[in-house]
C-alpha cells in the first residue's frame, strides 16, 4: 500500500514514461505540463523535447518544470520533426508503458491511472485509447469525438483494422502504448503525419483497447498540422501504399480504399470550408462514397453557404 502511494505521488516506482514534444506552442505548453503534474498516477519520468521552437517555448518549459513533482528533463535542439522526436524519446524511455502528449493538448487527472489499469488487465492490447474533447485557444469545448456521428460508434475495442481501412485513427492525445509493442517499430521520419502509419504497423501485434470515458483534450487552433488537409491526405495515401501488406490488401483493394479515403477527405475539406478543393477532390473520387445517400448529402452540403454553416456551429457551441 505504501509503495502504491509513493508511485502515485512522485512516480519513482511508476512503469510509465511520458513525452511532451513541443514546437512553437508557448501559449499552451504550461497548460499541457500542469495537466501531467496533476495526474493521479504520476509517470516515472517526463521528457520534454523542444524541437527548435522560435517563440520562447523552451524558456517557458524550463520555468514550469521547476515545479514538476517527479523526475523531468528538457532537451532543446534543432528542428527535426515530430517523428524524429518520438523516436528519440522512445529510445530514452523506460518502463512498461509510453505515452506522449502534444504541447498544445492536455489530459484530465485520471488519464494515466485509467489507461494503466486498462492495459494491466488487457495483456494482449498494444495500446489504449478513447474519446477526446476538442477545445479552442481559450479552452472552450467545441465538441467531442463522442458527439460526432462519424466517430461516435466507429472506435473499436479490439481489432482496429476496420477503423484504419476507413482512413480514421485514434486521437493521439488519447493513446497510451505498451512499450514492448513498439520494439523494432519506429515512427517514419520521412512522414509529417506521425500516428496513422504507426497504428497500421501495430494492428497485427494486438488489440487497441478502448475506454469510452473522455480523459484527453485535443486543441483545435490556427496552426495545427491537421488543418492542412491536403498534406494529411497525401500522407495517409502514402502510408496505405507503403503498408499494403500489413493492411492485407491486393492492388485492386488498395485502389478502392484510396478512392474511399479521398472522398472522406473531400468531406473533411468541405466541413472546414474548402469548397473548391473539396469539389475538385470529390470529382475524382466520388465512387469512394459509401452510398448514394452519402454522395447526395455531399452535393447538398456543397449548396449551403458557409456563413450559414458557421452560424449553426456558433449556435451549437453557445448551447454547450
Amino acid at each position: 500500500m505504501a509503495a502504491a502511494k509513493k508511485m502515485e505521488k512522485d512516480g519513482s516506482a511508476s512503469p510509465i514514461s511520458v513525452l511532451v514534444p513541443c514546437y512553437n506552442h508557448a501559449p499552451f505548453v504550461e497548460r499541457c505540463l500542469r495537466s501531467i503534474f496533476a495526474q493521479t498516477l504520476a509517470p516515472r519520468t517526463l521528457l520534454v523535447i523542444d524541437d527548435g521552437s522560435t517563440d520562447g517555448s523552451a524558456e517557458m518549459i524550463a520555468s514550469v518544470l521547476k515545479t514538476c513533482p517527479f523526475d523531468s528533463e528538457l532537451i532543446v535542439r534543432e528542428n527535426r520533426g515530430l517523428c524524429a522526436t518520438l523516436n528519440q524519446a522512445f529510445s530514452l524511455s523506460s518502463g512498461k508503458y509510453f505515452a506522449y502528449l502534444g504541447a498544445d493538448d492536455f489530459w484530465f487527472p485520471e488519464f494515466l491511472e485509467r489507461r494503466f489499469a486498462m492495459l494491466e488487465k488487457r495483456e494482449n492490447a498494444v495500446l489504449g485509447y478513447g474519446h477526446a474533447y476538442f477545445v479552442d485557444e481559450r479552452d472552450r469545448i467545441m465538441h467531442s469525438t463522442a458527439d460526432m456521428k462519424e466517430t461516435r460508434s466507429a472506435f473499436p475495442d479490439g481489432n482496429a483494422r476496420g477503423l484504419l481501412l476507413n482512413a480514421m485513427a485514434p486521437i493521439s492525445s488519447t493513446v497510451f502504448y505498451r512499450r514492448s509493442a513498439l520494439k523494432n517499430v519506429q515512427w517514419n521520419e520521412n512522414s509529417r503525419l506521425e500516428d496513422y502509419e504507426m497504428y497500421i504497423k501495430l494492428i497485427d501485434r494486438g488489440d487497441f483497447a478502448f475506454d469510452p470515458q473522455i480523459l484527453a483534450v485535443w486543441r483545435d487552433h490556427g496552426y495545427n498540422t491537421s488543418k492542412d488537409q491536403q498534406m494529411m491526405l497525401r500522407e495517409v495515401l502514402d502510408a496505405q501504399s507503403r503498408n499494403v501488406t500489413a493492411l492485407g490488401l491486393n492492388s485492386d483493394e488498395l485502389a478502392t480504399l484510396q478512392a474511399k479515403t479521398k472522398f472522406r477527405f473531400a468531406r473533411d475539406l468541405l466541413r472546414h470550408g474548402g469548397k473548391i478543393e473539396a469539389a475538385r477532390l470529390a470529382r475524382s473520387s466520388w465512387r469512394g462514397a459509401n452510398s448514394t445517400l452519402e454522395l447526395v448529402r455531399f452535393i447538398l452540403r456543397m449548396a449551403i453557404p458557409m456563413f450559414v454553416v458557421r452560424a449553426v456551429r456558433r449556435l451549437k457551441q453557445a448551447n454547450r
